[in-house]
């Protein structure tokens, strides 16, 4: 697991109540809440993808801080629930 999804897991756990984080490989996890897949984020070396409602949306990982990827996901799934 990339130290990029480490802090970002770490983030999204203190920011995200009532959602649960499920690894699906060391560089995948899913985003859950009531038993249902809210978003899964790929790491993908240099870039990380995560796929909401089906669709993908790329960040790369130079310009996207974790802090803020975690900022835009927290500020996303709050208001879709």
């Amino acid at each position: 697991m990339s130290d990029y999804i480490k802090q970002l897991k770490m983030l999204l756990l203190a920011k995200l109540k009532g959602f649960k984080l499920m690894d699906k490989s060391p560089s995948v996890f899913a985003i859950i809440k009531e038993n249902k897949i809210k978003a899964i984020v790929k790491d993908q070396g240099e870039f990380v993808i995560v796929n909401i409602a089906g669709k993908d949306y790329k960040y790369d990982k130079w310009y996207t801080k974790p802090e803020h990827l975690a900022n835009v996901l927290v500020n996303y799934l709050q208001q879709s629930s």
